[in-house]
């Protein structure tokens, strides 16, 4: 047969027509199959943390405002599926904290929940995820168990842990003369976690732990906490709470004159609301570990002002964790095409996490996410610059020390 430069023009027109079709046939294959493997044609992320009591300063609403910050710069949906939130107060409550974790999942189809600030309540959530083969992110609780003994495959923890704000903190004290402790924990899962980290901390640096004690969570009374702190004349009072228990604990310490008689007050899980609550003047000179601090660099900044436009202040680590962990979550869902939990923590552990957040960030067998952390200074008030120029950075402590060597984890999923 001859083909006609006009036959030519015709079977080409005819050639590129079915490559045309049979490539629209597959992309929609493609787009109906990955949108198959999101549930519900939807993705429903559920923030579930403290709104009204002594952490909601430092993740409460404003830590609701972060993940909206992230599914918003996401563009509201993943592969053309919508992104839904809906969140609640769990009041600290590990019961309240399961009830509304299993509605979540009967009624809305949850499929991610994070926050979960009181690490006794994230490690119910955690079980429950577990059965009902959800994921969990944990932001804000802190007890370096939820990856150790009650590590599953279904939860991550992201933002910091009990064991890498204490162990550094502590051993660089006790280098420092410091080698005589007070330890006054919060009594639950939290507290006697950083009880443990930094006594262990302390003893390994060739120091000594005098004396202990238990404060109810939560507590405005620390009047014979303190007293007992300055007669058991340790060198350091180590304060393993957080939030308002922080606060009103340094407070009364001041009040009672302890810092001011020579006796250090080493607060182990500081936040910059705390900073922002105590005062310049108060809490100059401390020293403690964070996670990530607003004025670190450009990057840092830029997201730290955009947040501070919504609510008329500078977030704390973990409210910058929540948009990390959110935004992490949701470029896992869009390159996997898929909400299933397995398939979630499978990308996550084979791609490095860096973003204004996370620096040398990934995620290990047992769910820890490991980044850098840092030790920080509170400025004096001659120091600072501005209402929120609070912290000095003196030194980056590398992810693969800032956390619980893997090799020491009590994480079944963890092949030693």
């Amino acid at each position: 047969m001859i083909l006609t430069n006009k036959s030519l023009t015709k079977q080409s027109f005819i050639r590129k027509s079915l490559a045309a079709a049979v490539g629209l046939a597959a992309s929609a294959a493609l787009a109906t199959t990955a949108q198959a493997e999101i549930s519900d044609g939807r993705i429903v992320i559920g923030y579930m943390d403290d709104m009204n009591g002594p952490y909601s300063d430092l993740a409460g609403p404003a830590g609701r405002t972060a993940v909206e910050m992230a599914i918003e710069d996401f563009g509201g949906s993943v592969n053309g599926v919508p992104i839904e939130l809906i969140s609640a107060d769990h009041r600290n409550d590990a019961a309240v904290a399961s009830n509304l974790a299993r509605e979540w999942m009967d009624r809305y189809s949850v499929d991610m929940i994070t926050g979960l600030n009181s690490s006794a309540v994230a490690i119910a959530v955690s079980r429950l995820v577990e059965q009902e083969d959800r994921f969990a992110m944990i932001t804000t609780a802190a007890a370096a168990s939820i990856t150790g003994e009650h590590c599953t495959p279904n939860h991550v923890h992201w933002v910091y842990d009990t064991f890498s704000v204490s162990d550094a903190a502590a051993r660089a004290i006790v280098e420092q003369g410091g080698d005589s402790w007070f330890l006054l924990s919060a009594d639950y899962a939290f507290g006697h976690a950083m009880e443990a980290d930094v006594a262990h901390a302390v003893l390994d640096s060739g120091g000594n732990v005098v004396a202990k004690a238990r404060h109810p969570f939560p507590s405005d009374d620390f009047a014979s906490y303190i007293l007992q702190a300055q007669s058991s004349g340790a060198q350091i009072i180590g304060l393993a709470s957080a939030g308002s228990d922080l606060v009103n604990a340094i407070s009364t310490a001041y009040q009672f004159g302890v810092p001011q008689s020579g006796q250090t007050l080493a607060p182990l899980m500081v936040f910059i609301t705390d900073v922002k609550s105590l005062g310049l003047e108060v809490a100059q000179g401390s020293q403690f570990v964070t996670g990530w601090y607003w004025d670190m660099d450009d990057e840092s900044r830029e997201w730290a002002e955009r947040f501070h436009e919504r609510e008329g202040r500078m977030p704390t680590m973990v409210q910058a964790g929540n948009y990390s962990a959110v935004t992490s979550y949701l470029k896992a869902v869009e390159a996997t095409g898929s909400d299933d939990a397995a398939a979630v923590r499978a990308y996550l552990l084979e791609n490095p996490i860096e973003d204004f957040f996370a620096r040398n960030g990934r995620l290990r067998e047992d769910g820890r996410m490991v980044h850098d952390m840092y030790l920080a200074r509170v400025k004096a008030p001659e120091q600072s610059e501005g209402e929120w120029d609070l912290y000095e950075i003196l030194a980056t402590i590398p992810a693969e020390e800032a956390f619980r060597p893997l090799a020491e984890s009590q994480c079944k999923l963890v092949q030693n």
